[in-house]
């Protein structure tokens, strides 16, 4: 039986559309763009009859920015349109009209009208979803657009927008294989977004990520707001202080979430929406997004001995690992990390990073984990540090003293912890 048909309805027609798509390029990923500008002209090119879009590119922190971008607009009562990457649990996350996660229906709809443009040419599953995306927002009103890129910038398939603002979160190395392995040449992959005029709202970068960003804005004619000199923030006893404004602590946890509240809020502004205080306030304490230290209060919790707390966050790669590590050093008591990470990732760096803030190191790899990296190796890459769990639940009944516990290393991980953790 195929997956697609373990799964009822219009549910199954989704995953069945997306089964197809997968055997129509060779490759999951090819930074490229002439195939999906092919087919959404073939589509009455959706992309240009988008609401503002905010278009938002970086290593680390994209989602965050996004999760912001949308809680500050909606508690302004504005309908918002987001495209995310990837998914957790369900594949309709990547997808949210007017507020609302699609449906099942509309998705199915969509796919099946992308696949009959596309008449069996070649196109990579996420050109595909991304046309849909494009096509569903074309067609429900809203006010704002919210857009992730998925992978790097100038070539990602989400480039096809004409943004209203655009926002640049940090950049560290990631993906090398695909990127470069160099932080100025990765920032110039990740600079491919700025567009001739548009206003790009970016954090504190490395220089040599910086001098890249600042050299694409100038050659675009581009207003650039970078954090330090045109805009700031600071965290305070009560919460976060922007350019002189008094704000709430945002929900979601990590010095780092200040950055991003920061430039969630500068890109809104250069689209347009000037918000009042207290709509950004309000914002900054909804805003939701899965994974991001977050904390598990479930079936998973259960497990552990009585006053333990449970994490999740889905750190990838040394630049969030280094987010992670000033987190681990500000809590009080010692931590056990459970690691389970995708392959082609740094996982010595990463490790190399965390394990100096961790009592114990737990390696772990789930059977339906995308592309895990086997527990041998993320122990080999530790020093022979990590114990193997071999996954999730072994590893947390080796936990017999009440602790804190941190599961990270991949996203896809998370997408798994957080199935385990809804049914036990």
């Amino acid at each position: 039986m195929s997956q697609a048909e373990a799964v009822p309805g219009p549910a199954r027609s989704v995953q069945a559309s997306l089964e197809r798509l997968h055997k129509l390029y060779p490759k999951l990923i090819d930074l490229r763009l002439e195939r999906l500008v092919r087919l959404l002209a073939d589509l009455g090119d959706p992309h240009l009859s988008l609401p503002p879009v905010i278009h938002v590119a970086g290593t680390n922190g994209k989602g965050s920015v996004c999760a912001f971008t949308r809680a500050i607009a909606e508690a302004a009562g504005l309908r918002v349109h987001v495209y995310t990457s990837p998914h957790l649990v369900r594949f309709n996350e990547r997808i949210r009209l007017a507020g609302e996660l699609v449906s099942d229906e509309l998705l199915a709809q969509a796919l099946d009208e992308v696949e009959a443009a596309n008449a069996a040419n070649q196109i990579t599953v996420f050109e595909a979803i991304t046309a849909a995306a494009f096509l569903l927002f074309s067609r429900v009103p809203a006010d704002l657009c919210v857009v992730e890129v998925g992978l790097g910038g100038k070539f990602d398939a989400t480039n096809v927008v004409r943004p209203a603002a655009c926002a640049i979160t940090s950049i560290s190395m990631d993906h090398q294989d695909f990127l470069g392995d160099r932080l100025d040449i990765i920032a110039a992959e990740k600079a491919g977004i700025i567009k001739q005029g548009v206003s790009v709202v970016s954090g504190c970068l490395a220089p040599p990520a910086m001098q890249v960003v600042e050299a694409a804005a100038v050659a675009a004619g581009a207003p650039l707001l970078q954090r330090g000199r045109d805009w700031d923030v600071t965290e305070t006893a009560t919460g976060l202080r922007l350019d002189g404004l008094d704000l709430p602590r945002p929900s979601l946890l990590g010095a780092h979430q200040a950055e991003n509240a920061g430039i969630a809020i500068g890109a809104l502004r250069a689209a347009g929406f000037d918000l009042p205080a207290a709509t950004l306030a309000l914002g900054l304490r909804n805003a939701e997004w899965p994974a991001r230290l977050q904390r598990l209060t479930g079936a998973l919790l259960a497990q552990l001995p009585e006053g333990s707390q449970l994490w999740l966050d889905g750190a990838h790669n040394p630049g969030g690992a280094e987010v992670l590590a000033a987190q681990l050093a500000a809590w009080d008591g010692p931590t056990t990390l459970i690691v389970g990470m995708k392959q082609s990732k740094d996982v010595a760096e990463f490790l190399r990073i965390l394990m100096p803030h961790a009592a114990r190191v737990i390696a772990v790899q789930e059977k339906e984990q995308h592309l895990a990296l086997p527990v041998p190796e993320i122990i080999a890459a530790s020093g022979g540090v990590a114990v193997p769990g071999p996954d999730v639940h072994t590893a947390l009944a080796q936990i017999t003293a009440p602790t804190r516990v941190l599961i990270c290393g991949s996203l896809y991980l998370a997408g798994e912890v957080l199935k385990l953790d809804a049914v036990g």
